[in-house]
């Protein structure tokens, strides 16, 4: 019986006719490289709400904000508390305006890098990439 790596080896020895194709990459669609930049920022604000909520479930949880309450408390007569600052609703409307600069900055930057691309291809002649049909 043959086993896995004797298999592997057959297929190692077995030369293959593989086609390779060279092209060059000289433009880059400026709608597509916004759309992919929005979706790739989109990904990424969902993850920055989740992080955000779970960082403060694991703040909340240790009891890390009432420790710092306390401390400002003794500071200020009891007359300031963190917990009016620090709350469920406040880090997650923080959370969701960072989300949304950071939809903005990372669609622009996909618009400008691609906007970038293509006027660099005009000096240089493109990227050139390499396909073969393994």
């Amino acid at each position: 019986m043959s086993t896995v790596a004797d298999k592997l080896a057959k297929k190692s020895t077995h030369k293959t006719n593989a086609k390779q194709v060279r092209l060059r990459l000289v433009y880059v669609d400026f709608w597509s490289a916004v759309k992919l930049s929005f979706l790739a920022a989109v990904a990424l604000a969902i993850v920055t709400i989740v992080s955000f909520f779970l960082i403060y479930m694991v703040v909340q949880t240790t009891g890390l904000i009432a420790q710092m309450d306390e401390f400002f408390q003794s500071f200020t007569d009891g007359s300031l508390s963190i917990t009016q600052f620090i709350g469920l609703p406040q880090v997650m409307a923080f959370a969701t305006i960072v989300a949304i600069l950071n939809l903005v900055v990372v669609t622009v930057l996909g618009a400008v890098i691609a906007g970038i691309y293509n006027l660099a291809v005009k000096v240089t002649g493109g990227l050139l990439v390499g396909f073969t049909s393994n």
